[in-house]
């Protein structure tokens, strides 16, 4: 005896908007993977039964699907569950283009149950940041749609809690969060989501100590916003930039004061809303300074609120860097007895060597050590992760999500199974071979284990020695101090150079190994493509790009402006096919998904190069901008006659690149 599953299957007992929002997609998974039918198919219902909070129970009883919970997400938990057990749509089926094969139903057995269990990690989520793709991108020309599949995808992946966004992103897309179910909690730079004090009072000094009242009314306006909704209150105190608020006001000069004034403003945050929401949860980020200062013992914080700890933004539970301060605290959480949780990035803005279009390049072993550390001390109240947009992030996502659910994840049983999910059991096994070697290829710019160079390295720094050169070629740039404390600008440029040949033989054996892969794969090309192939593209060309920079600035220093120019074309020309294979993935529903690819900002590597290029011309070639033309232009019987300097009109730089790469190449 079996009961069938088919397109005419209804579900019925949806009694919350969360649960309706994941009802509805249920019904369209069904209408994906089914045909049409005239057979009737199993009523899903759903059932409130005593079970662990978040829980569900899917079984089969007299005849129809029954999804029994105690709570709004053990239902969506086990609708979600149908959608992925009994019809395969995996938690990442939008984002990595899951293929369905359709047919007229599915037959379930009689005695058919499938149970969860709870949640190793309490509030677990995902920080949308840096969501300069998300930003702009739409789907089926609607903006919130993409939105809706990140939280679909968040809630598939057993999660309940996110930050929806940065700025205003995160307000616009809060009420869409919650309508499906998620806790909102805030950006550690927008304690209650208040509005920043610098937009609502833009000729006011953002100091508490001139204007308290407007911080507190601005705070309370936000309480008022959100008390009727889940929300986890992030309470704390930063400057109006993501940045330390002492750097705006002199007056805090000491350790001592800084931290009393921020423990002092978080009591009365906590007092504000817990008047409103006797039961609230509340958290503080020890991020950055406000860590340094807890650590101190200069930080009070009431006994419930949640500490969230930090990592260093390319995964190892220590302090981030600061611009050229890298004191490398550790940062895992000190008290078993007390609220903790972290802060973790699978993806990481610094303008410096971080990941953000490519995934973490530090290897899952690396991140299953930390968290199982972090869970081992205690830090199983909240887990933030942060996302950014998403798609390159994907396979770290998932990973994650393995932890945050039973404490555990076997890495190459994760990798089988993830790869045989999304690229088919016949190409699984090749991409997950791609995929673990994928950590091994990345270059080192320091000695420690979690140094290694995402793609912003091959870009920002790229762009501050260009810059540094262009600004003044006798000094060093003070901006690369934290990698390259050398003292001239000549031994920063040689050092970086060192690691980007490392860095570009490394992807370049890579890229050549995903290439041949390529060729071989059948039903996950497109995904393979759009995926591992793209992210070892992106690398290959942007470390050959950067060692291109470094070869031009060489040149230049020797006074060879000529080679240089040639070598700077040469090298915007790697970054602009860095871009161009992102432009290219853009198919489908991915259109314009890299156009506003705008913080590592490969294009703009390229135009700043460009910039470069004329000042070198101008250089070596002007001010009269005839002799570069004629090398390349004329033959070398008419180059030597100097009756008339030129005949045409001057070529502009690009022109004259493409002669000398024709020449040269």
């Amino acid at each position: 005896m079996t009961v069938e599953i088919n397109r005419n299957t209804v579900l019925s007992g949806a009694q919350t908007e969360a649960v309706r929002h994941a009802a509805a997609h249920l019904r369209r998974d069904m209408e994906k993977l089914f045909y049409q039918t005239d057979a009737p198919g199993c009523p899903v219902v759903l059932v409130k039964k005593e079970l662990p909070e978040e829980c569900f129970c899917i079984a089969v009883r007299e005849g129809r699907l029954e999804i029994r919970a105690s709570d709004e997400l053990g239902f969506v938990y086990g609708i979600y569950a149908v959608s992925k057990e009994i019809l395969g749509v995996h938690e990442f089926w939008f984002w990595n283009d899951q293929k369905f094969q359709k047919r007229e139903e599915i037959c379930l057995p009689k005695d058919y149950i499938f149970a969860s269990k709870p949640f190793r990690v309490k509030y677990r989520g995902w920080f949308v940041n840096d969501e300069v793709l998300l930003h702009t991108w739409q789907v089926d020309g609607e903006k919130e749609k993409p939105w809706e599949m990140v939280f679909e995808a968040l809630l598939r992946c057993g999660g309940n809690m996110v930050i929806p966004g940065t700025d205003k992103n995160s307000r616009r897309y809060a009420g869409l969060a919650g309508s499906m179910g998620l806790w909102v909690t805030h950006h550690h730079a927008e304690p209650l989501g208040a509005e920043m004090f610098a937009r609502a009072y833009p000729g006011l000094a953002a100091s508490y100590d001139l204007y308290p009242e407007k911080f507190h009314r601005l705070w309370q306006d936000a309480i008022d916003a959100q008390k009727d909704r889940k929300i986890i209150w992030n309470l704390g105190f930063r400057g109006q930039g993501d940045k330390p608020f002492w750097e705006e006001d002199e007056r805090y000069r000491t350790d001592a004061s800084r931290g009393k004034l921020m423990g002092e403003i978080i009591r009365i945050q906590y007092d504000m809303v817990k008047a409103a929401v006797p039961d609230a949860v509340c958290s503080t980020n020890l991020y950055g300074e406000t860590m340094d200062l807890y650590k101190k013992g200069c930080l009070m914080l009431p006994e419930d609120v949640i500490k969230v700890w930090a990592d260093n933004g390319y995964g190892k539970m220590v302090s981030r860097r600061q611009g050229n301060e890298n004191p490398r605290v550790c940062s895992l959480p000190e008290k078993k007895e007390e609220a903790n949780g972290i802060y973790y990035h699978v993806s990481f803005y610094d303008l410096q060597a971080a990941n953000h279009i490519t995934m973490l390049q530090n290897p899952p072993e690396f991140v299953k050590r930390e968290l199982k550390e972090v869970l081992e001390r205690g830090g199983d109240d909240f887990w933030l992760v942060n996302c950014s947009n998403v798609k390159p992030h994907v396979y770290y996502l998932d990973f994650l999500a393995r932890l945050w659910k039973t404490g555990e994840a076997d890495i190459e049983r994760h990798q089988k199974e993830y790869t045989e999910d999304y690229y088919g059991a016949q190409d699984g096994p090749a991409v997950a071979k791609r995929l673990k070697e994928y950590f091994s290829c990345a270059a080192a710019y320091g000695a420690r284990e979690d140094e290694r160079a995402g793609e912003q390295f091959t870009n920002h720094v790229a762009r501050i020695l260009v810059n540094q050169y262009l600004r003044d070629r006798e000094m060093r740039s003070e901006e690369l101090l934290w990698a390259a404390p050398y003292g001239t600008l000549e031994e920063q440029v040689q050092w970086y150079r060192s690691v980007c040949e490392a860095g570009a033989a490394s992807y370049r054996e890579y890229f050549e190994k995903c290439e041949r892969t390529d060729v071989r794969l059948t039903d996950g090309r497109e995904l393979f493509r759009d995926s591992v192939l793209l992210q070892a593209r992106i690398h290959c060309h942007c470390f050959r790009g950067a060692l291109l920079v470094c070869e031009s600035i060489e040149a230049a220093f020797e006074g060879d402006y000529r080679t240089a120019f040639y070598l700077a074309g040469k090298a915007a020309k790697e970054y602009r096919t860095a871009d161009g294979a992102m432009r290219e993935r853009e198919h489908g529903k991915w259109h314009g998904f890299y156009e506003n690819e705008c913080l590592a900002d490969v294009k703009q590597t390229a135009w700043v190069l460009a910039g470069f290029m004329s000042y070198l011309r101008a250089l070596g070639d002007g001010p009269h901008y005839y002799e570069w033309q004629r090398a390349y232009l004329y033959s070398e019987k008419d180059r030597r006659v100097m009756l008339i300097m030129n005949m045409e009109n001057h070529l502009r730089d690009e022109e004259l690149f493409a002669l000398m790469e024709a020449a040269l190449d």
